[in-house]
């Protein structure tokens, strides 16, 4: 029988939840970096080690590079920190430019020219973990593999990791690279059941079967979208379906019956499955990052679980 393997077994100091940087830097516009904006980093910060949660999360577009920057900015008055947390991000995702539409960049080019400006800008000289962030259908793996190579024999990144890729688009990047792909970050909630939906119904997917390739093959799983935008944590209801408002209610119910926040039932959930997945939560509202901590510390049943799944699905399992 196949043994659970532990939280992100290639970085076991990495804790079960990871803060997405997404809404560090002020927000999706032109704006520069504020002072209010770099403070808010700070005290983002500061509250996620607080609560356990040493694993920050980044993409080189987040809030059009200005997450990093906020972030960087923390980084170079506080170098010390660089000891106590793990540092990822991403690339790939171009925006629409005066050289062509919205796409995605495997090349060489632009993976190197990416990883160097995001450790300028977060002020660090290594990476723990880049990941690709959105498969490129014009990659070339044995280009990619070119770069990743040449990137961790510089020092410039520590490891690689994919986002939203499929067991066949992992399958054949693997095979050309020489180092393991280490995690894969996707979207699984409460409220995007695809992931489980595949393996139960035997429904024909994309992603069918990924879970389980990951968990065969060490690859740490993340979960983006975990929190479904508040949608069983207090978020107003109003036009939602009968299924959404009945789960919102249960998650409310584990709640009180936990003495525990519903941030802490949704995450829980999702960290109760056996692939160890780690939540990658956004918030930059410091209370809520609290309430989420509390996942920590909350093991559901497996009753309770099921009576999740099913509630969010909408109907009895097959």
């Amino acid at each position: 029988m196949m043994q659970s393997l532990p939280i992100h077994r290639r970085l076991p100091q990495a804790s079960q939840l990871v803060y997405g940087c997404m809404g560090l830097g002020g927000g999706w516009n032109d704006n520069p970096v504020s002072e209010q904006d770099i403070q808010q980093t700070h005290q983002v910060v500061d509250c996620a080690l607080e609560e356990g949660t040493n694993l920050f999360d980044h993409a080189d577009i987040y809030t059009f590079t200005k997450a990093e920057q906020a972030f960087g900015q923390v980084m170079k008055v506080r170098p010390e920190l660089r000891e106590q947390i793990i540092i990822q991000s991403k690339c790939a995702i171009r925006f629409a430019d005066e050289k062509g539409p919205k796409r995605y960049d495997f090349s060489a080019e632009w993976i190197e020219h990416s990883v160097e400006h995001i450790l300028r800008r977060l002020h660090i000289e290594q990476l723990d973990v880049l990941l690709l962030h959105r498969p490129d259908p014009l990659m070339v793996t044995e280009e990619v593999a070119g770069i990743v190579e040449k990137l961790q024999r510089t020092g410039k990144i520590g490891h690689l990791g994919v986002s939203n890729m499929n067991v066949p688009q992992m399958r054949l990047l693997q095979s050309a690279l020489n180092t393991p792909i280490v995690c894969n970050q996707l979207e699984l909630s409460l409220s995007n059941l695809q992931w489980l939906e595949e393996g139960v119904t035997h429904n024909s997917s994309s992603f069918l079967g990924t879970i389980e390739y990951c968990r065969a093959h060490g690859i740490q799983l993340q979960a983006w979208g975990c929190l479904s935008q508040g949608l069983f944590t207090g978020r107003d209801l109003s036009g939602q379906p009968e299924h959404i408002v009945r789960t919102a209610n249960l998650v409310q119910s584990l709640a009180e019956h936990y003495q525990t926040s519903k941030e802490a039932i949704v995450l829980a959930w999702i960290m109760r499955h056996p692939a160890h997945i780690q939540p990658v939560i956004g918030t930059t509202n410091l209370e809520r990052i609290r309430a989420c901590a509390l996942a920590s510390n909350l093991t559901l049943t497996h009753e309770e679980w099921y009576r999740l799944y099913e509630s969010a699905r909408g109907n009895e399992l097959p």
